[in-house]
């Protein structure tokens, strides 16, 4: 394990602890305005598709483009201002009465509304794939229930937008079909605050040449409880190299109890609660080794590369199974490696063996965090979501 790094800074202040003035003051200082909506502040998807991008946009030198997020409840104090817009993007907001009036206003104004979506939870088609893939119950009823309203209504707000943006080119092939314009990708990246403090815990660890002490680790940061069968597809190989290796040790960061295979090893692992996405970097970054596996399935291989650019900013090595993002964003054996199904035993293996070299580690770390300082910087993204949005922009 990597020690002596900087501690998470005293206070962070959330990109969504603001109020609704300062936001619309904001996004109306610009020559062009957008608004994004969103049920409510979370951790996870408003964060990488809202606030994340949102502040982005804000901290662009010039003034062109100003942007503001906007939740549940104001929604209706939102349609006021919808004629001073001039675009609305409406970021996985289920269908209702509120977001109806919305879109009643828009049409009116001729303001045009951009569906912004990271999973494929938009056709029902897909549900009995997604409650499966998400370990759900399929004997329970209200499962479908949940599940089918859920994704019907975001349907129903995918079909009262012009166009769409998401995360990959997998993803967008499946938008474009209820959309006139062909969907963007707009990738996720880290925030201000989270990249200036994976930053701090880079510099500390390759000032310290990627000095370690004690087991190498090997970390599995769990963002919801339905990660248990993601995990089981590393579980079985985690499992056998501790048979082997008395000098490795597991830490699992989240919800995730359920170990499987694991489970004769438990006391070699440490649990460790859900926590501040900011700590969270910390965290990762005091692991030699970030694992990312994920089951084979449609709703999967839709996922994005945020679990291999975290660990990447803070000089942590990720092993990951293949996904398409997954699959761009990793130069196997160079700055991570990808791992099919009958491959984590080997690589592993090899990341324990690399962790123990550390000068092998460090050549191989500190080039790829640099890497992921540049292509997931917090700056990066007001350019494609700019793009992104230009055509409905020019339309005002």
């Amino acid at each position: 394990m990597f020690t002596d790094l900087p501690e998470p800074p005293g206070e962070v202040r959330d990109l969504w602890d603001s109020s609704m003035a300062t936001r619309v003051g904001t996004m109306l200082d610009g020559e062009h305005r957008v608004a994004f909506v969103y049920r409510t502040p979370d951790t996870s998807t408003f964060r990488y598709r809202v606030a994340n991008t949102v502040d982005a946009l804000n901290h662009t030198p010039d003034r062109r483009l100003r942007a503001g997020w906007f939740c549940d409840d104001e929604l209706r104090a939102l349609t006021r201002i919808v004629p001073e817009l001039d675009a609305i993007v409406v970021a996985r907001y289920p269908y209702g009465a509120a977001l109806r009036e919305l879109v009643q206003k828009a049409e009116a104004h001729d303001v045009p509304l951009v569906f912004d979506c990271d999973d494929l939870v938009f056709d029902v088609g897909f549900a009995e794939l997604v409650m499966s893939s998400l370990g759900k119950d399929q004997d329970v009823n209200a499962e479908w229930d949940v599940w089918f309203a859920y994704m019907g209504r975001l349907n129903a707000s995918l079909s009262a937008c012009r166009g769409a943006m998401t995360t990959n080119a997998l993803l967008a092939r499946r938008l474009a079909p209820y959309v006139e314009h062909a969907p963007s990708i707009v990738p996720n990246v880290l925030n201000r605050a989270q990249q200036a403090y994976s930053r701090e815990l880079l510099d500390a660890k390759v000032g310290g040449a990627f000095r370690r002490t004690g087991p190498v680790t090997i970390g599995y940061f769990s963002g919801t409880p339905s990660h248990v069968r993601d995990f089981a597809i590393a579980g079985p190989a985690l499992a056998r190299l501790l048979d082997e290796d008395d000098d490795v040790s597991v830490r699992i960061v989240g919800y995730l109890d359920d170990l499987g295979a694991l489970e004769p090893h438990r006391e070699r692992v440490e649990f460790q609660k859900f926590m501040h996405y900011v700590e969270l970097q910390r965290s990762i970054a005091e692991v030699e080794v970030n694992i990312a596996p994920l089951s084979h399935t449609p709703f999967n291989i839709c996922k994005s590369d945020l679990k291999f650019f975290e660990a990447a900013a803070v000089g942590t090595w990720t092993v990951a199974s293949h996904t398409p993002s997954l699959d761009e964003a990793v130069e196997d054996g160079v700055t991570g490696r990808l791992a099919k199904a009958h491959e984590w035993d080997g690589a592993l293996r090899e990341a324990v063996h690399l962790a123990r070299d550390r000068q092998a580690y460090a050549d191989r770390m500190t080039p790829a965090a640099e890497q992921a300082h540049s292509r997931w910087a917090w700056s990066s993204v007001a350019e494609p979501l700019a793009q992104a949005l230009e055509p409905y922009l020019r339309s005002r």
